[in-house]
């Protein structure tokens, strides 16, 4: 598992998105598109961001809800945390990490 979260937070769009999701949860694929734009001047297809979208939530950093026609992205930080306790243990000392 960790070798596809890692694999998703390789690429610069993806690590955008999930910086946009980790400052607004619950957006659209339409408002992902539309941020990335504004914020980062990434400018591609809403096809394009899905597949990106599909690979963080294969990851398990993205998940997703439909609500009637709408489909809603979440920031799923669990991975990320797991990851960081797994080589960042406080009951080491710093210096034989």
């Amino acid at each position: 598992m960790a070798d596809d979260i890692f694999k998703a937070l390789a690429d610069p769009t993806r690590r955008k998105i999930l910086d946009e999701l980790a400052e607004r949860q619950g957006q659209t694929l339409f408002e992902i598109c539309s941020r990335l734009a504004m914020n980062h001047q990434i400018t591609m297809s809403r096809q394009a961001v899905s597949q990106h979208l599909a690979v963080l939530e294969a990851a398990g950093l993205v998940e997703s809800r439909r609500e009637g026609r709408y489909k809603f992205h979440d920031l799923n930080a669990a991975p990320l945390e797991r990851i960081a306790e797994r080589w960042l243990r406080r009951d080491t000392p710093p210096e034989d990490r």
